[in-house]
């Protein structure tokens, strides 16, 4: 096992800035865990610049260490986790570029790794959850969001990242009997957009929800409705308040903390994750790298997540 650089050698601020200070994965014989970036922000329907979100989460990444005491596991001791670069898709084509990150994630996939995809905006995640639907069939999915990500349309076009979910469901590739939103918040266009989210299997649990039920009981219901499924989890980084996550796209007032996100995250434990991506963060629109950070931290509880399943 190839582990991250040793910061008592090489100090954390010093070296190339892969996530973690792990190994490419041109440097191992085998990957069980990818990291890999999708600087992919085209669908974007506001404020642009989640493309250049990989390199911003990969720098916020040095202070990440070898032992994750919230989950009681050393991932990378665990698993051989490495980074991956980055998927490359057409910036100038939203459908070209759908299929080209679908097929370099099955290429990944194919190797028998796990991925934690670092995007890019939401757009993104139709061609990751068509390549995992097609190694593992139609997954569960547990999205964390301040929206819905189940419009129709925008503008006329069907791939956006306001509408991933919605062709996910009609492509058959969700299990809809185990889908669900957290974090949700903000005004929508009107009330059908609720009921055209629960037509197509959602349940919501809100960031108000989260507030007054408690991470404990919001673990559990999750937990309920996932079973032992496979489970894709998909994280837009502004289901956290903008004063966690002031760095994306589309803020919307009243998140969760990132101490909420993490806990629920943490509460996950054992179930059947088979991939994951965390999306939306926009640096330009950063403070201190509060959002890179915040980021960088879901990724490694992600990563520490999938490592403990590893052998069993």
């Amino acid at each position: 096992m190839i582990g991250p650089v040793d910061s008592s050698k090489v100090p954390r601020y010093a070296g190339p800035a892969t996530f973690a200070r792990l190994p490419r994965l041109d440097q191992v014989d085998k990957a069980d865990i990818a990291v890999v970036g999708v600087p992919f922000d085209t669908g974007v329907s506001y404020r642009p610049g989640a493309r250049f979100a990989p390199a911003a989460v990969r720098e916020a990444s040095r202070l990440l260490r070898p032992y994750n005491p919230g989950l009681d596991v050393s991932p990378f001791e665990r698993a051989q986790v490495v980074d991956a670069g980055d998927i490359v898709g057409n910036p100038f084509d939203i459908g070209k570029a759908i299929t080209e990150i679908s097929e370099q994630a099955t290429e990944l996939l194919d190797t028998g790794a796990k991925l934690v995809t670092v995007g890019g905006d939401h757009t993104i995640a139709l061609p990751l959850l068509r390549s995992v639907a097609a190694k593992h069939g139609p997954v569960a999915l547990l999205h964390f969001d301040a929206h819905l990500d189940t419009w129709d349309t925008y503008f006329g076009e069907p791939y956006t990242h306001g509408t991933p979910f919605r062709r996910a469901v009609e492509e058959g590739i969700l299990d809809t009997s185990a889908l669900s939103h957290v974090g949700t918040r903000g005004p929508l266009y009107g009330r059908a957009d609720l009921s055209e989210d629960a037509r197509l299997g959602f349940g919501i649990v809100t960031s108000a929800d989260v507030m007054r039920r408690g991470v404990d009981e919001v673990v559990e219901a999750l937990r309920d409705r996932i079973g032992s499924r496979p489970v894709y989890v998909s994280i837009d980084i502004d289901v956290l308040d903008p004063a966690h996550a002031p760095g994306t796209g589309t803020p919307e007032a009243g998140g969760m903390t990132s101490r909420e996100l993490l806990e629920i995250l943490r509460g996950l434990a054992g179930l059947n994750l088979v991939s994951a991506d965390v999306v939306e963060v926009a640096p330009a629109y950063d403070h201190a790298d509060i959002t890179s950070i915040a980021a960088s931290h879901v990724a490694y509880d992600l990563v520490s997540l999938l490592a403990m399943g590893v052998g069993e």
